[in-house]
């Protein structure tokens, strides 16, 4: 019998450390190497760290200081939100190609219903194993996948697979792979919680299955109680629910040298403006506002942006407001990595007046 139908259609994909990965693929001469992504100085705090840098017990929301500490070899970057955003946004595109029913998390990880899709991709195993390669292919980082019949047990199960790891959970077997966790794993347990349980000697989440719902209840509260209780028997009816995509597009280009020249600024923001008017075009919508993104030689980035008085799909009147927008800044010969040109607040052409 196919997992689609013993209702294990739920997909939680979860990239495996997303922004020391984006990093590594970005220096690849750091590759197998302890990295932390973080802020520095005595404020400085881990945002995220390769699995070289978690075996010396670095962690997420640790103070930097603190990490050097436990692992003094390791490499300290400020991280690039910017870039995370944008490989986000080619990870979420990717699974809309899978299916419509995606839910964002975060930055990093997303539920999927593929129920619908199991005719043009197979079952959700092969979908998920798909989905690995090809963000593997497109984007150079891994990801782990819980595969089960609700959000829950998917999301415990990408938990259980990483780093860059599969696991299934069907239905049949879901006591099993619940039963021996800690009650830590049970959505909802946080330290207090967590304490109050152990207090009642319930250490896993099967001698939590097997007290009475009322006792719960009395010890953590009556929706928590109940809350608990249902998860520990593998209850779990919340459907993925997706979100609506980026209500724009865009083109932007890293140049191969830095480029201190505003006739070359001023004909690769032509070249990026008709790339995404020919996008609107092809998808049959018009911009409301034109942004652009300027990133220079130390990385720093900025953006402006320009509302129109007529949305529009024309190359020309994207490229004369993005040059507008550039110009205004005032660089003087500054070295420039990055250009890019978006459009946003798109609206379907065919529902607004068109100007001759």
């Amino acid at each position: 019998m196919s997992d689609r139908a013993t209702g294990c259609t739920v997909l939680h994909v979860d990239m495996d450390a997303f922004f020391a990965s984006v990093e590594v693929r970005r220096h690849p001469e750091l590759a197998g190497t302890p990295v932390i992504v973080g802020g520095v100085g005595n404020r400085g705090v881990v945002t995220s760290a390769t699995y070289e840098a978690r075996r010396y017990g670095v962690h997420s929301a640790m103070p930097t200081s603190r990490a050097l500490r436990l692992c003094p070899t390791a490499t300290v970057l400020p991280g690039d939100l910017e870039l995370y955003a944008e490989v986000s946004r080619s990870v979420m595109a990717l699974f809309r190609t899978i299916t419509p029913l995606v839910e964002p998390l975060s930055l990093d990880e997303a539920f999927l219903d593929v129920s619908g899709s199991g005719r043009r991709l197979g079952d959700p195993v092969a979908i998920a194993e798909y989905i690995r390669a090809r963000v593997f292919d497109e984007q150079g980082i891994t990801c782990s996948v819980g595969v089960a019949g609700s959000k829950f047990v998917a999301k415990l199960a990408s938990t259980r697979s990483k780093p860059d790891g599969l696991m299934v959970v069907r239905p049949a077997e879901v006591m099993d792979f619940l039963h021996p966790l800690p009650v830590g794993a049970l959505w909802g347990v946080g330290p207090k919680t967590e304490e109050v349980l152990l207090r009642l000697g319930l250490r896993t989440v099967g001698d939590l299955a097997h007290v009475p719902a009322r006792t719960l209840q009395r010890a953590v509260g009556h929706a928590a109680g109940s809350h608990l209780h249902e998860l520990a028997w593998g209850r779990d009816p919340r459907r993925v629910v997706p979100d609506e995509p980026d209500r724009s597009t865009g083109a932007e280009e890293t140049f191969g040298t830095d480029v201190d020249d505003p006739a070359v600024i001023h004909r690769e923001l032509l070249h990026l403006a008709e790339r995404t008017a020919g996008r609107l075009r092809s998808t049959g919508h018009l911009t409301r506002t034109v942004s652009i993104k300027v990133r220079f030689a130390d990385f720093t980035t900025i953006t402006r942006s320009r509302t129109l008085k007529v949305p529009t799909d024309v190359g020309q009147e994207l490229y004369e407001t993005a040059r507008a927008l550039y110009d205004a800044l005032g660089l003087d010969r500054a070295r420039i990595r990055l250009v890019g040109v978006r459009a946003e607040g798109l609206v379907e052409a065919g529902s607004t007046a068109r100007q001759l």
